[in-house]
């Protein structure tokens, strides 16, 4: 007797970061209401309440996951790199690959940063924002590093650099829609490694 597989429901909370997670990228953290999240995620009011405390708390689980998404994509990315360059490079090409996914009604720039730009400046979800921006620099600065030797300073300076690169070539793609600029910067950073 043959039994069929159906996948497992996927759970209100679940349903719930990933509605909040489409309409805040798509529309704004501001313009998105509790009713659009919950009316989206197929679930009762009183579900949003049980999984989150607040709207407040949902942008935060938002925010962190965003986080998540990029991480997977480096983390993808660095295990085909064989060397520090190439290290290096992932980091570009993961923020490509993050531009070149599949959204409702297109890619609009780095998530994180838009969320930033609504949050209030004591909002504990700029912390965040700006805790990954921290980390994607740190990861440069590991790799280039790497590359350079027993060079610290000049190594955090290149790091410094590139992350400025692939923050303004992330804010030209997303006003503009598409991944150019992203590739663009990708190929100005392997420019400025090869003179280093």
């Amino acid at each position: 007797m043959a039994t069929s597989r159906t996948a497992p429901a996927r759970s209100a909370h679940d349903r719930l970061l990933d509605a909040a997670s489409t309409l805040f990228y798509r529309d704004g953290i501001t313009a998105t209401g509790i009713d659009s999240i919950v009316k989206r995620a197929g679930v009762a009011k009183k579900s949003l309440y049980n999984n989150f405390a607040s709207k407040a708390e949902l942008v935060a689980a938002y925010l962190e996951a965003r986080h998540a998404e990029w991480l997977a994509l480096y983390e993808a990315r660095l295990r085909q790199a064989t060397t520090p360059r190439d290290r290096v490079i992932a980091v570009f090409l993961a923020y490509e690959d993050h531009a070149e996914q599949a959204y409702e009604r297109g890619f609009r720039g780095c998530g994180l940063l838009n969320a930033a730009a609504e949050l209030p400046v004591e909002d504990p979800g700029r912390a965040v924002v700006r805790g990954h921006k921290e980390q994607v620099e740190a990861l440069l600065a590991q790799h280039v590093g790497d590359m350079l030797g027993d060079d610290p300073q000049r190594a955090a300076g290149l790091a410094h650099h590139l992350a400025f690169l692939l923050e303004g070539a992330m804010a030209r793609a997303g006003l503009e829609g598409r991944s150019d600029c992203l590739r663009q910067a990708r190929e100005m950073a392997a420019a400025m490694l090869e003179a280093s």
